[in-house]
């Protein structure tokens, strides 16, 4: 009789715990949908794969606007290739009012604007890029001051930005081009990815809000 008192007594918690995870656990929005990312005529989405239009230009945005997140993400550059993954960024004021990890073929550019980077504030740790034509996966998780980001698996900027403490300059000397401390800018905003010249593709877009 008493063995049987202890399995009720214990069913109860069981299913308690178990509620209470999926309570609170985070779950993963597919940003390549109409429902999440604001489709216009300079951008296609097909069969789940988001490039330029044959009119195309500028940013593509999510409809919503995330803190601290993780997103992970598939791209492709072709020949000479410009992008970015936009974040925390305002979109009536993309260059100034957020952040930017650089997506570009490899070799384009050099230091603080190469693919991996922290755009204009920040060099990646190594030169992870793919050649053009394939696919590389990125990631980036924000929390808080704290951004990571991997390229095809390779950790390319590991930073906190309370260091950028002055506008128009960096923590190594260098000068960029925010009239903003980084470390001012706010940090929530919404997810951008940007045509600049030439033909990019992205896939497989999934953001995870961390709670």
């Amino acid at each position: 009789m008493l063995m049987k008192k202890q399995k009720l007594f214990l069913l109860p918690i069981l299913i308690l715990s178990l509620s209470g995870s999926f309570l609170f656990a985070s779950k993963a929005i597919n940003l390549l949908s109409p429902k999440h990312i604001n489709l216009n005529k300079n951008w296609t989405l097909n069969k789940g794969v988001l490039t330029p239009s044959e009119t195309p230009g500028g940013i593509i945005w999510s409809k919503s606007k995330f803190g601290d997140f993780r997103v992970s993400l598939e791209y492709k550059t072709s020949e000479k290739a410009n992008s970015g993954l936009f974040f925390r960024t305002d979109p009536k004021n993309a260059v100034q009012g957020g952040f930017e990890i650089q997506i570009a073929s490899p070799g384009l550019y050099s230091g603080k604007h190469i693919v991996g980077s922290l755009y204009d504030a920040k060099e990646p740790i190594v030169a992870a890029g793919k050649p053009d034509g394939e696919w590389n996966t990125m990631e980036l998780t924000c929390k808080g001051p704290n951004i990571i980001a991997k390229v095809n698996g390779k950790k390319v900027i590991d930073v906190s930005i309370e260091d950028w403490k002055e506008p128009k300059k960096n923590p190594d000397g260098s000068k960029n081009k925010f009239k903003t401390a980084l470390k001012d800018l706010p940090r929530i905003g919404n997810l951008g990815l940007q045509y600049h010249g030439q033909p990019v593709w992205f896939r497989n877009i999934n953001v995870t809000p961390l709670n």
